[in-house]
Order: structure tokens, then sequence, then C-alpha cells
């Protein structure tokens, strides 16, 4: 493994998709109708099995654009499933 910071930090974002995608992967079996909830949940899953098993070389610029573009939608809809569960 690298010591250059940058592959330092590549690792650790894609290792959070990793547990994201395993989290809404495990959420889809065990409660179908809340995952739907979950904008693009098979996208993720499926990005999250390209990291895992390594299908194709991710690209630094790939993971900077899913953190970028799709990663607040995804936060904002776990956070607004997060309150109704606690009203």
């Amino acid at each position: 493994m690298s010591t250059d910071p940058s592959a330092l930090v590549q690792a650790a974002v894609e290792r959070k998709f990793e547990v994201i995608g395993e989290a809404l992967n495990q959420l889809g079996k065990m409660d179908p109708a809340l995952a739907k909830k979950i904008p693009d949940l098979p996208q993720v899953v499926a990005f999250r099995n390209q990291l895992i098993h390594g299908y194709a070389t991710i690209k630094a610029a790939t993971v900077w654009h899913i953190t970028q573009s799709a990663l607040p939608d995804l936060l904002a809809a776990v956070q607004a499933l997060l309150q109704e569960s606690s009203d």
C-alpha cells in the first residue's frame, strides 16, 4: 500500500463507499419497502461491488465525482428517513 497521502485518502473514501453499499444491500434484503425510499440504491450497491470485486479499475476522478454528485443526495435521503423514524 502506498504512503502517498492522496492514495490513502482515496483508499479510505473507497472503503466508506464499500461500507455504505453493503449496508444498503443488507437493507434491501431486510426491509425492501424502506430500501425503495433510498434514491439510486441499486447503483450504490453496484458501485460497492465494483470497488470490492475489482471488476474494473476505479479511477480517482470517478470516486471524486460520485462523492460530489451523488453522496449529498444519498446523505439527505438517509437523514430524512432517520428523522421520520424518530418522530
